[in-house]
């Protein structure tokens, strides 16, 4: 006796939604029933958002963040401080910087980071790009913003080495406790940083 099972349209319609950073067989099961049960999913204008964003967003030949025209709005800004550059991993880690406020420098998305086990090399990021950056820019500083994990320190350490020489001058963002967070909750590395990143009160 056959089991029942979703009609072959669904079972594609979870296969494609299982593709999806993070959603797991039944989470992607869920969505798509809801997609198709649901009066307010319409499905067909996610699909039509998709088919846009998909034509309409490019990177940004400059900087590497998400544009809809030749040079991205942050590129464009002549208010911008071009003598800061802040150095981030992806496009998506541009908007906890713009949303904080804190910075009014430009941006340079590598693309990733060296990670020798996913087979990452220096060649496959924007690397070459950065580097005739900051040769046309004259004095200028340069902010490693990338993550503090192994493949992000290993990064931060290989531009590092590619600056120096150059008329720039390279800094880290700081590390340490976050936040509302108590000394408790750190791991060593944290704690750290934390006390080497201090600063006069």
């Amino acid at each position: 006796m056959a089991r029942a099972d979703f009609p072959a349209p669904v079972k594609k319609l979870v296969a494609d939604l299982k593709r999806l950073p993070g959603i797991g067989p039944r989470s992607a099961e869920r969505m798509a029933v809801w997609l198709l049960q649901h009066k307010k999913a319409e499905p067909l204008v996610l699909a039509e958002s998709l088919v846009e964003a998909h034509e309409k967003i490019v990177a940004c030949p400059v900087c590497g963040f998400f544009a809809t025209r030749k040079i991205c709005e942050i590129c464009s800004d002549p208010k911008r401080d071009e003598s800061i550059l802040c150095v981030v991993e992806q496009a998506t880690d541009v908007l906890p910087l713009e949303r904080s406020g804190a910075f009014k420098g430009r941006y340079h998305c590598l693309g990733g980071k060296l990670s020798p086990l996913d087979r990452v090399s220096p060649e496959d990021l924007n690397i070459p790009e950065l580097m005739r950056r900051v040769d046309s820019a004259g004095e200028i500083e340069i902010i490693l913003a990338l993550g503090a994990d192994v493949e992000g320190e290993a990064t931060s350490n290989y531009l590092a080495d590619m600056l120096r020489g150059k008329s720039a001058k390279v800094t880290r963002i700081a590390q340490g406790l976050p936040a509302g967070g108590g000394l408790e909750y750190a791991d060593e590395l944290t704690l750290i940083r934390a006390l080497q990143g201090r600063r006069d009160f």
